[in-house]
């Protein structure tokens, strides 16, 4: 299936994949070639993963947005999105220990620590 990873500032991945992960406000969702069209609104703070036809499995933080899934695409438009590679974790746990944070920058920061110790865990 075609995959194509967006956020406002930038297209971060577009390729052909064989399973895509995301956290919903829903729930988690699992989608493989031939799932049911579906959309979905993604959560804030939340990681997507991608298993492409070849190559590396890709993690990404990524915070709001909507999931759509038709007969042969996913696309995942997120406000915004990280690699798991790309994040500074010393710079997301400063947030997260931050009184003065806002909610949706820690929301942010977890989603970036998640995605990096799930690559760690791999």
């Amino acid at each position: 299936m075609s995959v194509d990873l967006v956020a406002v500032e930038r297209r971060l991945w577009s390729g052909r994949a064989t399973f895509v992960s995301a956290k919903t406000t829903e729930g988690q969702i699992g989608i493989m070639p031939g799932h049911e069209p579906l959309l979905g609104q993604l959560v804030e703070g939340g990681i997507v993963n991608i298993v492409p036809v070849d190559g590396e499995r890709i993690v990404a933080a990524v915070h709001g947005g909507f999931f759509s899934v038709t007969a042969g695409t996913v696309r995942i438009l997120a406000e915004s999105a990280d690699f798991a590679g790309e994040v500074d974790v010393d710079e997301a746990r400063k947030v997260l220990a931050d009184d003065s944070a806002s909610e949706e920058e820690l929301r942010a920061a977890q989603g970036r620590v998640r995605a990096v110790e799930q690559v760690a865990n791999a």
